[in-house]
């Protein structure tokens, strides 16, 4: 069994993995971090397999837009999440596509697809389970799951949502609050296995609220496309982040959408999601242990110390100081 990706202008093999899905059942955390440079760009990975489950990051960065094919043929269930680029999966019969912010689970014995660059940079991170570990977990989950879990234990090839669902503030922290873990790995394992089964409810709530009927606000891809500009706006400028007229200026959108679109494409309002991911980045700095408090309080546009200490508080349940030590 293998998993291999290949440059789609000439064939050649850039990255192979030999990795069969029983590699994942050990019961010890197992990781691995790959960093490749090519003539065309850099490649850095991580994965993680524990307990029959698999997490893999990968991000690149490239110099010209580029393309790759790809091919596996690993018997398990897979939800993806593509943070940056375009992405096709599937077989010659069941073929999805995934722009940037986008997600969705699928399950097939033998996959192939086509991963785009055409903004220099792709980013995913993915969570895999062997199919007898997915089964075990779903068969305890709602209606969504037990079906997918049928499909499963039946060998057969099923995609969750036939149309691609999108990656909300809650996926994004679980997503970060995995790759920033800093617990030895004993305790990183126990960690894993929750954000596992959260991201696995996290998807399955996103498919459920689909099917629900909504006002839609993001009428086009070209909406959706400015909200997504509009969030990675904000959140590459934590310290000094621009007011909701000024981002709406930027997006090219009018307030009331920006707003509103905001709320249905990521779950929750602007000014939330820029105080959770303050606090998820001071935590992360917290680990670190290279910037005091305060320095990291100014860094992220608190206007006091008590200011950032109450809310840091309020989220963890900790004072920085404290969380500092413990960490």
């Amino acid at each position: 069994m293998s998993f291999i990706v290949q440059n789609g202008d000439d064939s050649r093999v850039l990255y192979s993995n030999q990795a069969a899905a029983n590699n994942f059942v050990s019961s010890n955390l197992k990781g691995e971090w790959l960093h490749q440079s090519f003539p065309m760009g850099d490649l850095k990975m991580k994965q993680w397999q524990f307990d029959g489950i698999r997490f893999g990051y990968s991000e690149c960065l490239f110099k010209n837009p580029v393309s790759f094919d790809w091919r596996g043929d690993m018997d398990v269930v897979t939800l993806y999440f593509n943070l940056k680029g375009r992405v096709s999966m599937g077989n010659k019969q069941n073929r999805i596509e995934l722009g940037t912010n986008q997600q969705n689970m699928f399950y097939d014995t033998e996959a192939t697809g086509t991963m785009k660059a055409e903004e220099l940079r792709l980013k995913s991170f993915m969570v895999q389970f062997t199919k007898d570990a997915f089964i075990r977990i779903a068969s305890g989950g709602n209606d969504t799951l037990r079906h997918f879990a049928d499909q499963v234990a039946a060998g057969k090839p099923a995609t969750l949502s036939g149309s691609n669902l999108y990656i909300d503030a809650s996926i994004q922290n679980c997503i970060n609050a995995i790759l920033s873990c800093s617990f030895s790995d004993s305790l990183k394992r126990l960690f894993f296995m929750s954000k596992a089964m959260e991201l696995l409810v996290l998807q399955a709530e996103a498919h459920n609220r689909m099917l629900l009927p909504q006002s839609v606000y993001a009428k086009t891809e070209y909406d959706r496309e400015r909200i997504i500009f509009a969030r990675d706006y904000m959140l590459a400028h934590l310290e000094m982040p621009p007011s909701i007229t000024e981002l709406a200026q930027l997006a090219g959108l009018n307030e009331f959408k920006l707003k509103k679109g905001y709320k249905e494409l990521f779950g929750t309002t602007i000014f939330s999601h820029l105080a959770e991911a303050r606090l998820e980045l001071a935590q992360q700095e917290l680990q670190q242990k290279e910037k005091s408090i305060t320095q990291i309080a100014i860094e992220l546009g608190y206007c006091s110390v008590q200011h950032f200490s109450r809310a840091f508080k309020t989220k963890y349940g900790i004072a920085p100081k404290q969380a500092q030590i413990k960490y």
